[in-house]
């Protein structure tokens, strides 16, 4: 049965160290020390090995725990159970072709007695740290980070979306790093899940004022300051606002967070000024483009309406495209930070920034640069290897384009530059004239007789097509010939060769008759 919510869920007393629990399943597990709170609960390293202490850096299951009457780790094992289990992420993966999916492995749940109280406790992977940490340390992101985290967190939204829920509270201190990868994020914390679509049938669309501004003000959506039940255009709108603190270091409403009703306000307006509104808060100079596009399609979504997740991966995967970084690459989280306002209490960075979080900030840097170099040198061999294989493509495409150009021109010669010869009668009369001058040449009647014992062969753009070869075959050599056309420039060659043997002709009998 599930417990009822209260306003304010009251934190448990520690369990003490070393302690085993059994889960439903009867699989038993150890308490580590306890590391973390949260509105609900406590938070312990675990191990399932109850033979020996546990030692920080062995534990990779953490234990969640709280009263049993407390109502946010029901719901959250209920997403779990019903939405996240591992065969079906698996196969969604598949469907989806992705190699990650940042939803934290659930491993197990049980109750618990101790001091005669009871405690609900669920098992779940060990993650790293949170993005909120590292956010008060550097004060932004870079937009390539940003766009990153989006386009990773919209494959989450998808997954759970499909599967009846939506998450209600997406924040970057609810994204946290892989605890043995620290370039994998996880969406975690699904204790104010909700499911907007039980059994296919979506929830209606009603304001409740006693309801309203429920979840983290800075960021939920104004379906939730009016008191509207989640849905999925509110988890995309508090992305949106996510993403719009992390590129530019804060948000327009921040100073008015104890006053809800104004920070609705300022969401209207930032929303309905889309995109100057967005363009224009950030003073760092990096490009809010994508995150209004990102902003502006989610407020044009209707209560009911599915969400084209495609689109709005490809306006942040064509940010990253644009700057050349791929979205699978590593997460890097820059040093040079925004400056963080001197509202920002010296309590909170000495909560949020202990020693631990600065060295595995650091050590996530440093590896971030040894696999960009290495990276880097394998891009920069691949890239001349393309640049030479693009030349050499270009430069026999040219060529074979050159060819095919020139062969186009001749053929175009041919069939359109084209004139008539001289006519059969001309030409005979022309051979006659000097073949009664000189016996040594034949005359057309005997080539007509002998056609073998002369050889012509045209240039190749002037030679005969198939039918004049066969005309050739039929009527012989002199009759094909004067059936040609020939173009200007080849009627003036044998005009001129014709007059110059002529002319020799000429010469020659009249030597042959002075001598």
């Amino acid at each position: 049965m599930a417990p009822k919510r209260q306003e304010k869920s009251k934190l448990p007393v520690p369990l003490p160290e070393g302690m085993i629990l059994k889960d439903t399943e009867g699989k038993t597990w150890q308490l580590g020390r306890m590391f973390g709170s949260g509105g609900f609960g406590l938070i312990y390293l675990a191990s399932s090995c109850v033979n020996k202490p546990i030692r920080d850096e062995d534990a990779l299951h953490v234990i969640k725990v709280e009263y049993q009457e407390n109502g946010p780790l029901f719901s959250e094992l209920k997403f779990y159970q019903r939405a996240a289990k591992q065969e079906c992420i698996k196969r969604w993966m598949v469907l989806k072709q992705l190699d990650f999916l940042g939803i934290p492995q659930f491993w197990g749940s049980g109750l618990a007695e101790h001091s005669g109280k009871s405690y609900r406790f669920m098992v779940m992977e060990r993650l790293g740290m949170d993005l909120q940490k590292i956010f008060v340390q550097r004060g932004r992101f870079q937009r390539q980070t940003v766009l990153q985290l989006g386009v990773r967190m919209l494959d989450v939204l998808e997954y759970i979306h499909e599967n009846e829920y939506v998450h209600g509270d997406i924040k970057a201190a609810n994204l946290l790093l892989g605890y043995r990868n620290p370039h994998q994020v996880y969406l975690a914390d699904y204790g104010l899940s909700y499911r907007y679509c039980p059994n296919g049938n979506h929830k209606q669309y009603q304001e409740n004022p006693r309801k309203g501004h429920n979840g983290t003000v800075e960021f939920t959506s104004l379906d939730a300051h009016k008191g509207v039940a989640p849905s999925r255009r509110g988890d995309l709108e508090i992305l949106g606002y996510c993403m719009l603190q992390w590129l530019c270091g804060k948000l327009p409403w921040e100073q008015n967070l104890k006053d809800p009703v104004a920070v609705q306000t300022a969401k209207t307006n930032l929303l309905d000024e889309l995109p100057n509104s967005v363009m224009k808060w950030n003073p760092s100079g990096n490009s809010c483009r994508e995150i209004a596009q990102f902003l502006a399609c989610a407020n044009g979504l209707a209560y009911e309406e599915k969400p084209n997740y495609q689109m709005l991966k490809k306006i942040l995967l064509d940010g990253l495209e644009s700057s050349g970084i791929l979205h699978k690459g590593l997460l890097e989280f820059s040093a040079a930070g925004y400056p963080r306002s001197p509202s920002a209490s010296s309590k909170d960075q000495k909560v949020n920034a202990p020693k631990a979080t600065t060295k595995q900030v650091n050590q996530v840097q440093s590896k971030s640069k040894e696999e960009r170099s290495v990276e880097s040198h394998v891009t920069r061999r691949q890239a001349q290897k393309e640049e030479k294989l693009v030349g050499l493509f270009n430069s026999e495409t040219a060529q074979e384009s050159t060819m095919r150009r020139h062969k186009c021109q001749h053929h175009q010669e041919f069939l359109s530059g084209v004139k008539k010869l001289p006519n059969k009668t001309s030409y005979e009369h022309f051979s006659s004239s000097f073949h009664g001058l000189n016996q040594d040449f034949p005359s057309p009647s005997i080539s007509r007789q002998h056609p073998s014992s002369y050889t012509h062969e045209m240039p190749t753009h002037y030679r005969a097509t198939d039918m004049d070869l066969k005309k050739y075959e039929s009527t012989g050599f002199w009759s094909t010939i004067s059936q040609l056309r020939l173009s200007e420039e080849t009627k003036s060659d044998v005009y001129h060769y014709s007059l110059t043997i002529f002319f020799l002709l000429i010469l020659v009998v009249l030597s042959l008759y002075f001598l």
